[in-house]
């Protein structure tokens, strides 16, 4: 199977009540669209990445992309057509200020374009999604000249943008970069040095490449108190606007990748002529902070990424499960070969993806409105408060959706059987794709030390204290539906146990070494528990609908499902969290080397 089809009955049910669409539509920012608008506009995205997105995600596995003898990349074939329709068709300026061009929906809403778009081709799509970052900072941070030099024709998707932070000496430890900028004395800067792991670095796509270079000055204090940020065209501009010369940059080489192969991964030089020239974002020593400025947004299309990977995996499995005859399942006349759906062990496979796609939907979506609510909100409380949830989901976001992706498209091929090892099924793909995104944007281990060293420590504990007393009052509710009262008891027991694993947290917040070492099962802990509690409200929204029975009662089933047979999973996790730090930390290099 190499179709895909977007979920929208879903999505638009998520948009509305976890996405609170309607509420942030009416916001002053927003005043002028429609909320009804909405449908109609991820209807026909829907129809367009499907058409033209969708068909190239395998030849861009198969073909990759290529660097050339004279440092340019070649994306696959029909990737430079399909982008082009995608900049013709106005999909990137969606979520963006109309004052430099774009759409000026909510992000909510271009998250869930984003996840279509993933869904249909990651690899591809990850050319739009960088230069989103880009857009970002330079929002945030560039002067006015900046702004309306680079951000139309970046919103419009005429030049895409990059994020350069690594390097081979500083990977998660950017304090280390080693990049160089040396003021000119027209203002701009040389910059030189190399950069790795960036993401469509060079590529045939677009006119124009704006990449965004951490550097230090020659007199910048060490570590990440040090490191500035610089706008490093690929090609200088004229006066009028027009391109220019040739930047002293270029692509040394791409990688050879497990997955994402259509995305180019570059090493890019700069320097080697002389020096690239670069322009100053705000202030010279400021660049972590920056970065940071939209470290929550990218952190959360990463973990769109892993939902929306689940999800194409999830469509392919089930389709393959249903024309796919062997063995013969229980109940089925004797002589006969079942689908393989009709087996309780694939069944189960197959309601785990779903039900966890659902949950990760509903707390991605939610955290997104949280982002609109924190920028658009004309009230400062309530902008904190949605501020505060969304920094609190991020990590729950990027690293629960990324390991989910590599779980459960792993079970994707598991569902295939021995057909899913095999390239030509397609499958294997997404698992490929899926394994980078719980590495990048931070690994999960440091969006678990985010969690427990950061998040939960927000306001002495209350944000999170008061998310749990949210998960009591929902609990509340759904105990007295019959058919929701086993969910109800797992969900009460659930929360227990995490709040006795979020106290322990508190009481040790000295020891370092207890804390780091219950930080990845705590992640997993909360994230489940937070899955379980979107899940019970979906329920109850459901319950309490007008929709259609049988749509009702998959929503019910599917809540129930993840309540009573996943969310049990928290228990399991309470000794890793609150395990023995010494034990973990006794094992000597000799001793794992027995």
């Amino acid at each position: 199977m190499t179709t895909y089809s977007a979920p929208l009955a879903d999505m638009e049910y998520v948009l509305r009540h976890f996405g609170n669409l309607d509420d942030i539509m009416s916001l002053p920012k927003f005043s002028d669209l429609d909320s009804s608008v909405v449908t109609d506009v991820l209807s026909e995205a829907a129809r367009f990445f499907e058409e033209r997105f969708a068909p190239l995600n395998k030849v861009g596995d198969v073909v990759g992309s290529h660097r050339n003898a004279d440092g340019t990349v070649t994306t696959p074939e029909g990737f430079k057509e399909a982008y082009a329709a995608y900049v013709d068709a106005g999909w990137g300026a969606l979520g963006f200020d109309p004052g430099f061009g774009g759409g000026g929906f909510p992000w909510v809403v271009n998250i869930a374009l984003q996840e279509v778009m993933n869904s249909a081709n990651m690899a591809l799509t990850m050319a739009p999604l960088l230069t989103q970052g880009a857009i970002d900072a330079i929002m945030h941070h560039g002067d006015e000249i900046q702004k309306m030099t680079y951000l139309p024709k970046m919103i419009s998707g005429q030049w895409t943008g990059t994020m350069n932070l690594t390097e081979p000496d500083a990977g998660s430890d950017v304090g280390a970069v080693r990049t160089k900028a040396v003021k000119q004395g027209d203002g701009s800067y040389l910059i030189t040095g190399t950069k790795i792991y960036i993401t469509f670095g060079e590529h045939d796509l677009a006119e124009n490449i704006i990449h965004l270079v951490l550097a230090r000055t020659p007199d910048a204090p060490a570590g990440t108190k040090g490191i500035s940020c610089f706008i490093v065209p690929k090609f200088l501009l004229n006066a009028d606007g027009s391109l220019g010369a040739r930047n002293d940059v270029n692509c040394v080489s791409i990688e050879h990748k497990t997955g994402i192969k259509a995305s180019p991964t570059c090493v890019l030089s700069y320097g080697d002529n002389g020096g690239a020239v670069g322009y100053l974002i705000g202030e010279e020593n400021h660049g972590m902070a920056y970065m940071f400025t939209m470290m929550n947004q990218a952190r959360l299309g990463v973990g769109l990424e892993g939902l929306a990977l689940i999800e194409r995996a999830y469509q392919q499995s089930l389709e393959y499960s249903i024309v796919r005859k062997q063995g013969r399942a229980p109940g089925a006349p004797a002589g006969e070969s079942s689908p393989i759906v009709q087996h309780p062990d694939v069944k189960r496979m197959l309601v785990t993806m779903k039900s966890t796609i659902e949950a990760l939907r509903r707390i991605i979506y939610w955290n997104a409105a949280c982002l609109d609510i924190a920028a658009h909100h004309p009230d400062a409380a309530e902008r904190e408060k949605a501020a505060d949830i969304a920094a609190l989901l991020t990590p729950i976001s990027k690293g629960w959706g990324t390991d989910m992706s590599v779980d459960l498209t792993g079970m994707a091929v598991q569902i295939h059987g021995g057909m899913g090892f095999i390239e030509e099924t397609g499958v294997a793909q997404h698992y490929r794709d899926a394994r980078i995104t719980t590495i990048y944007e931070g690994t999960n281990g440091i969006q678990a030390m985010d969690l427990v060293g950061r998040k939960l420590g927000m306001k002495g504990g209350a944000v999170v204290m008061s998310l749990f007393d949210d998960m009591d009052v929902m609990e509340a509710k759904i105990v007295k539906h019959p058919e929701l009262a086993a969910s109800a008891a797992e969900l009460k027991k659930a929360i227990a146990a995490v709040r006795e694993t979020t106290q322990w947290f508190f009481a040790n917040a000295t020891n370092q070494t207890a804390v780091l070492s219950g930080a990845t099962p705590y992640l997993r802990q909360l994230s489940t528990l937070v899955g379980g509690y979107v899940m019970a409200k979906s329920a109850h929204v459901a319950v309490h609908s007008d929709m259609p029975e049988h749509e009702k009662a998959a929503k019910v089933n599917t809540a129930r499902f993840f309540c009573e047979q996943l969310l049990p999973a928290v228990h399991g996790l309470s000794g890793a969290v609150m395990g023995d730090d010494a034990l973990l930390m006794s094992f000597s290099q000799e001793a794992l080397a027995l």
